[in-house]
């Protein structure tokens, strides 16, 4: 959900990320917490998976109730030895971890800040309240005496509407159709981005494919394999049952968390409370693991800065945590957050970006759908229907956010362009980023509970939107997308200047071609879809993997060095799914988070019935 940019050629800055959730979030906590509490169910059925996965029932909630597991750091390094053994912290040290990351969008695109000490961890995308509620007191973590709790895996699994890989027929006699084979040449391209980071950058963050090496970071002490942690879902999703295994086999053999500190998952999440100690109860950026104190990121606008992003968006995550572990503090401190953020003034209904943790005012009143703002709005609408629609203080939220950004934001270029500005202090910044463009998704995924009479306007509102986001690759030399694109002097959907004219491979744009794709079934967004692959087929496939490209008005565009995690988790996984019939991985049991990975829809015992094995 997760902050990508584009290494070296362009100034780093925050204002093109995600998120700085994402940035943190999405890669860290979003794979230690959504692959270990959502990737987890879409595993083969094997008593040796679930000792893996699952807790054993003696265990007691918060401390030790998940294995070891799966988490998502920062990005790549030089290629090391097969297998290397992790290392271990120094005697007395315990190193960072994450409470940040952002969606869509999702991505680890890098920003370029000064590296921070080990032992802090950035909270950012959480969101939550102090164990009073707001009042500054020390986040509560489970005590010793709760009852024990177990995940009932049998149950979870036979309240699937539909099997997770979906009742296609297999193994078929007839000739593949045209949609087949191009949902085969995706899966190709997932097994070579695979393989190119198998062989040059295994356990590292991230691929550099132009010099053949692996990025590793400062982040979380250097803890490597964000790559194999991102891919999972989408290897197990494609059938790429010997690169999963890979990939599994790297997780249970090499991901071990005392390369950072010697914690499972759920013991992650109490390391991170701390963040939410402040007087309101939204968190601060970055958490210290070692001494519990928390700061805001030092590239914000003051002192005291929480991101909207960041902090509205550890919805899914931590909701699903306290149901997987039976501890509800971490629902707690993210229904605390929305109450706040629900009774406090808001300019025209909008939202801004920035606030202060400590006074609780806004700072700054920018507002964006894009950076900054996107994975707040998305996870209103995900959290409503990831508890089975029973979640009505979000499912209000988001409508009301919806109709300030409509009424305020959504604007029609004179060429008939439908995009969403942004919007500053009463001014409106007539651009979208790539990372606003997931909205038409999101639009989409929310016309079917909204009020009657506003359904067939929303699913129209999602499709100009989709459609605008469309022309902007449309109108490039290569037919890819570049990092923002404006409406003014004449020009429409284009980027005006090179600083915004490069494409790192993000997956905003066809998730919303999936979403609008499952809802419609209007074959335009298929076909829109297939020109991106060929797009990235032609201009970012290297020798060594993919990669970015620089600028995209450019016919002989020049490649960044970067294979991102998100290409792999989100890219890819979305555009496998749009040519792919709708029961696999069906809307009705999945949410996806902001980065792409699969969340349960938390339907009742009455209400579920069996979808078959997993």
């Amino acid at each position: 959900m997760l902050m990508r940019k584009v290494p070296g050629f362009v100034p780093a800055s925050p204002w093109g990320l995600r998120l700085p959730q994402k940035f943190l979030f999405l890669l860290f906590l979003s794979g230690l917490f959504t692959l270990c509490f959502g990737a987890l169910f879409l595993l083969p059925n094997s008593s040796r998976l679930k000792r893996f996965f699952l807790a054993p029932r003696t265990q007691r909630p918060g401390l030790e109730a998940v294995p070891e597991a799966p988490g998502h750091p920062p990005a790549g390094a030089r290629e090391p030895p097969p297998n290397p053994a992790p290392a271990a912290p120094a005697p007395g040290q315990e190193e960072p971890s994450s409470l940040a990351g952002p969606r869509r969008r999702k991505g680890w695109a890098r920003r370029t800040q000064p590296p921070r000490p080990r032992e802090e961890a950035t909270a950012a995308r959480s969101g939550g309240s102090s164990s009073s509620g707001g009042s500054g007191g020390r986040a509560e973590a489970p005590q010793e005496g709760s009852p024990p709790f177990s995940f009932d895996f049998h149950a979870f699994r036979s309240r699937l509407r539909h099997p997770v890989l979906g009742t296609r027929t297999r193994g078929s006699e007839e000739p593949q159709s045209l949609v087949q084979t191009r949902r085969e040449k995706i899966k190709e391209m997932m097994q070579f981005a695979w393989q190119s980071y198998k062989r040059y950058a295994m356990g590292k963050n991230e691929l550099q494919p132009l010099t053949k090496d692996g990025y590793q970071g400062n982040m979380f002490g250097g803890l490597g394999g964000a790559t194999v942690i991102d891919s999972l879902d989408t290897l197990y999703l494609m059938e790429l049952k010997e690169e999963f295994q890979e990939a599994k086999a790297w997780v249970e053999e090499n991901f071990h968390l005392n390369v950072v500190f010697r914690m499972k998952a759920i013991k992650l999440g109490e390391k991170l409370l701390p963040a939410f100690n402040t007087p309101t109860g939204i968190p601060k950026g970055v958490v210290n693991f070692k001494s519990g104190s928390n700061r805001s990121w030092g590239w914000t606008t003051t002192g005291s800065t929480s991101i909207l992003a960041e902090f509205g968006s550890l919805h899914l995550e931590f909701l699903h945590l306290s149901e997987l572990s039976g501890n509800q503090v971490f629902a707690e401190k993210v229904r605390h957050i929305r109450k706040f953020l629900r009774k406090i003034d808001k300019p025209f209904g909008l939202y801004p970006n920035f606030i202060s943790p400590v006074s609780g005012n806004w700072i700054q009143h920018h507002v964006s759908v894009g950076g900054l703002g996107d994975s707040f709005y998305e996870y209103l609408i995900k959290s409503w229907l990831m508890s089975a629609k029973t979640d009505t203080e979000a499912k209000d939220m988001y409508y009301e956010a919806l109709t300030a950004i409509e009424t305020h934001l959504v604007n029609v270029s004179p060429g008939g362009l439908t995009y969403i500005a942004e919007w500053r202090g009463g001014n409106l910044d007539h651009k979208m980023g790539h990372l606003a463009c997931f909205s038409g998704g999101m639009i989409a995924l929310g016309a079917e509970d909204a009020e009657e009479d506003k359904r067939a306007h929303y699913r129209e509102l999602a499709a100009q939107i989709t459609k605008t986001c469309h022309e902007s690759y449309d109108r490039s030399d290569t037919k890819l997308g570049p990092e923002a694109f404006w409406f003014n002097s004449g020009k429409e959907a284009v980027a005006t200047q090179l600083s915004e004219s490069y494409y790192i491979l993000r997956p905003e744009v066809v998730e919303s071609y999936m979403y609008l794709w499952r809802q419609t079934h209007n074959p335009v967004y298929r076909e829109w879809g297939w020109e991106v692959v060929m797009a990235l087929e032609k201009y970012c496939r290297t020798e060594a993997g993919f990669a970015g490209i620089q600028d995209v008005y450019s016919s002989f565009p020049n490649h960044d060095n970067k294979q991102q995690t998100f290409f792999l988790a989100e890219t890819l996984k979305y555009l496998y799914l749009l040519f792919s019939e709708d029961d696999m991985l069906s809307l009705e049991d999945w949410v996806f988070n902001t980065e792409a990975h699969p969340l349960p829809v938390n339907h009742s015992d009455s209400a579920g019935r069996a979808g078959g094995p997993l």
